[in-house]
């Protein structure tokens, strides 16, 4: 689907997880490669192969149809709109595109040996609604699924999507949200974290930041990044990837 592979940090010990990281609209995976690059200087997550796809380029309507990279076409901007108009303009042939893609990427992880349970599924806005979206309607159980300053797509039909035995029922949902963020409002993100409890999601964490706008900052990455160790704890036996 997208013209560019995906950037991949490898993992540094024997490969056990994978986690999947998408950005946002305009961006590239590129964008987002530094977080990985940290954790790599600081030792954290040595077993885990970081994931950074690359949106495709398609007209964006209220970028006046011109071509940029997004999972899915935006017709209003978020801030101009309430949750509910928000949802009904949504892109829904878009979204199962893209969610398409994101389940090929789990898929070939797991021809790598790489389980489902070892695979956490996340992003930044677009990405983000897209990893939450991915992540929920799963036929898979997966490690973790993450979303900063995104939003839940196609809520109020998403559990027409939501396989019958619902695999991802108890899995991990990390929601992290920037009070000040004027893209995509603070209470799409906090209305979005309360319809996954209430559709019966049993681990969902909702974290704001009282100055944050439509970006990360250092205390949002740490609560990632315990989140990241919650749900992909340590497996392998120490040894080297270039021993392998």
């Amino acid at each position: 689907m997208p013209a560019r592979a995906p950037f991949v940090v490898p993992a540094l010990k024997k490969h056990t997880a994978t986690v999947i990281m998408a950005h946002g609209l305009g961006d590239s995976g590129m964008g987002w490669m530094a977080l990985a690059q940290n954790w790599r200087r600081r030792g954290k997550f040595e077993e885990v192969t970081f994931i950074f796809p690359n949106a495709p380029a398609i007209p964006i309507t209220v970028n006046f149809g011109m071509s940029m990279p997004g999972w899915y076409d935006i017709a209003k901007l978020g801030r101009d709109l309430d949750f509910a108009e928000a949802v009904r303009t949504q892109d829904e042939p878009g979204i199962l595109r893209s969610r398409d893609f994101f389940n090929t990427l789990i898929k070939e992880q797991n021809d790598k040996g790489i389980p489902s349970s070892r695979i956490v599924l996340g992003g930044f806005s677009q990405g983000g609604a897209m990893s939450v979206f991915t992540g929920l309607t799963n036929k898979e159980k997966l490690g973790g699924i993450f979303g900063l300053s995104s939003y839940l797509l196609l809520s109020d039909r998403v559990k027409n999507y939501v396989p019958e035995d619902w695999p991802n029922k108890n899995t991990p949902f990390f929601l992290a949200h920037g009070r000040s963020d004027d893209v995509v409002k603070y209470q799409f993100g906090q209305q979005s974290a309360q319809m996954l409890k209430e559709m019966g999601l049993e681990d969902v964490t909702f974290n704001d930041y009282a100055d944050l706008g439509h970006s990360a900052d250092p205390e949002e990455i740490d609560d990632l990044e315990k989140f990241l160790e919650r749900t992909l704890p340590p497996q392998g036996d120490g040894q080297s990837a270039a021993g392998l």
